[in-house]
């Protein structure tokens, strides 16, 4: 018998839209996130998000914070890697408020690479977590500050996330789950 992905989509474009409104809330609301953030997105999962929380954030506050991206690749423990491009990071995040921003937490293990990256950067004076989807299962002790939503998943499901730097018909987040083939 093979298998096959059965897919089933969870999140629509028009309530990513209204997720990434509240986590921008939530990221502006603490007193220290006053003085201003700065937004890092994980290499490929976490970049668009970023970009869109940043846009959110100018938005609402009227101050757009510092973005940059993060490869983390090197600092990785379970030997995977893929070609992407370097870090891109705009200030100096010493005594900043850094917020780590991916798409989607799993096991824990590449927010603990990110984190590895950010203090080799410098000394944040925090460093907080935001995920479009927390889907559980962790390998290590990290629990997100800001969720867009949290979706149990087995670990023979997997979470598709598709995100676009700027509002799109197209994003969406759907569940890839292995199913029995039909026996023809």
């Amino acid at each position: 018998m093979t298998t096959t992905e059965k897919r089933r989509l969870l999140i629509r474009s028009d309530e990513i839209a209204r997720i990434v409104a509240r986590l921008a809330q939530q990221i502006l609301e603490p007193e220290d996130a006053q003085q201003g953030v700065v937004l890092l997105g994980i290499r490929r999962g976490g970049e668009a998000l970023a970009s869109r929380l940043a846009a959110e954030i100018g938005r609402v506050s009227g101050r757009v914070p510092a973005v940059g991206f993060l490869n983390i690749n090197l600092y990785r423990d379970d030997r995977v890697t893929h070609e992407m491009p370097e870090s891109e990071i705009p200030a100096d995040v010493s005594g900043r408020i850094v917020v780590i921003v991916d798409d989607v937490l799993y096991t824990g293990r590449t927010i603990r690479a990110a984190l590895d990256a950010v203090t080799d950067l410098g000394r944040p004076a925090a460093i907080r977590l935001c995920v479009l989807v927390d889907r559980g299962l962790r390998e290590l002790p990290i629990q997100p500050d800001y969720v867009g939503r949290f979706i149990p998943t087995s670990r023979r499901e997997r979470i598709n996330v598709a995100l676009a730097a700027e509002a799109a018909a197209s994003d969406e987040v759907a569940i890839l789950a292995e199913a029995p083939a039909e026996i023809s």
